[in-house]
Order: C-alpha cells, then sequence, then structure tokens
C-alpha cells in the first residue's frame, strides 16, 4: 500500500496515474528556462555571426540559418534525449534534460507517463528532423538547389508533428496540464514557434519552388 501511494506522489495530472520510482525536480523553473534561453541566445548569436561569411546572404537568409540551428539542436538534444531516456523522471543526478522533462511534464503529463503517440513522434523529430534541420542551415549558406525544397519539407513536418501532438491531446481529453498556468505557458506558448515560423517558412519556400519551376519553363519555351 505504501509503494502505492509512493507511485501516486507526483505533480503531474491526473493525480491517480502511477509513476513508480518518481524524484521531484532539482532545479527552479527559473534555472531550468535561463539556461535554456541563454543556450538558444547563444545558438543564435554563433550562427548569426557565422552566416555573416557567407557570401551575399540577405538578413532573411540569415535568420532563418539562426531557426533552422535552433530547431535542430532543440530537436537533437532536447526531444533526442526525451525519445531515448524513458526513465528520465527516476534522474537522481540533477541532469539538466532530465529536470528540463521533468518541468515541461507539468504541462503535459504524456512526457512524464511516456504515451506511445508523443515518443514516436519526439523519436522521429530528433532522428529525422533534427539532422535535416542543420543540412538547411548548410543548404542556405552554399546556396543549395535544393534549400527550398528541403526547407519546406522538414516545415511541412514539424506542423504534422505538431498537429498529431495536439489533436491526440484532444481526443484523449486534453487534461494532461497541472494547472491553467502550465498549459498556457508550456503546452501552449511553447510550442507555438513550431506552428508560426514552419506555416511562413512553407509558403515562402512553395513560392520559391513555384517561381523557380515556372522560370525553368519559360526558358525552354524560349529555347524552341
Amino acid at each position: 500500500m505504501e509503494g502505492s501511494d509512493s507511485a501516486l506522489n507526483h505533480p503531474y495530472s491526473p493525480q491517480n496515474v502511477k509513476l513508480p520510482g518518481y524524484v521531484p525536480g532539482f532545479l527552479s523553473q527559473a534555472i531550468i528556462l535561463g539556461v535554456y534561453g541563454l543556450a538558444s541566445l547563444f545558438v543564435v548569436f554563433v550562427t548569426w555571426l557565422i552566416s555573416g561569411r557567407a557570401p551575399k546572404k540577405s538578413k532573411l537568409d540569415r535568420w532563418l540559418m539562426c531557426w533552422w540551428a535552433f530547431t535542430g539542436l532543440t530537436h537533437i538534444i532536447l526531444e533526442g534525449y526525451f525519445a531515448f531516456s524513458p526513465e528520465f523522471y527516476k534522474d537522481t543526478t540533477a541532469c539538466y534534460l532530465a529536470e528540463v522533462w521533468k518541468e515541461y511534464s507539468k504541462g503535459d503529463s504524456r512526457y512524464a507517463f511516456r504515451d506511445a503517440g508523443v515518443v514516436a513522434v519526439e523519436g522521429l523529430t530528433a532522428v529525422i528532423e533534427g539532422p535535416a534541420c542543420l543540412l538547411a542551415v548548410y543548404a542556405i549558406a552554399k546556396g543549395k538547389s535544393y534549400s527550398y525544397v528541403l526547407q519546406l519539407a522538414i516545415s511541412l513536418g514539424q506542423l504534422y508533428g505538431t498537429a498529431v501532438y495536439f489533436i491526440t491531446a484532444l481526443l484523449e481529453g486534453d487534461h494532461f496540464a497541472a494547472s491553467p498556468f502550465y498549459y498556457n505557458a508550456y503546452y501552449i506558448a511553447a510550442n507555438a514557434s513550431w506552428i508560426v515560423i514552419p506555416t511562413l517558412i512553407s509558403i515562402r519556400s512553395w513560392k520559391r519552388i513555384c517561381a523557380a519551376v515556372q522560370a525553368q519553363g519559360q526558358k525552354k519555351n524560349k529555347t524552341r
């Protein structure tokens, strides 16, 4: 009986779901968010500096390189850790990555409870989209012909993954946040960037691809 009570002693919703071996987080919310924010700014800053050495790159292209570097490393490091660390909630070493997911699970407990759909989406994102994002940085820097196709493909993948993430939560009752604050701050706000930015990139990439195909068709007509 005591073991059963211990398994229920966690901050996640629904409270009646057992989480055997749960160890409370060691780091405060401020430290977790502060480290993530500073690390993100560092990645953006370094990418911005490096992108300045790429010849004839517009400010928009440079910002896109910053986005792809940031989101790629987020997919690989953060989401990769989650996907391949099924017992992060038992961590007793104050590992920063485990602390991130202990904290984020307050906004979506499916992470702590290892929901199969979430694990699948995050695993695929980490393994496929993460490296593809870094490839997009290279493609933009070098002006590769596949740059816009790659950016469109990744963005559509991100939108698909985000849609699955939200829709499955709705179908399961959308009761996975510990409070309205965590629901809005973590579940909604923290994921908003992966809706807005991929949508804008998809539209831009689609227009560029269509323009290139049209220009190629006009060239062929002129040579006939």
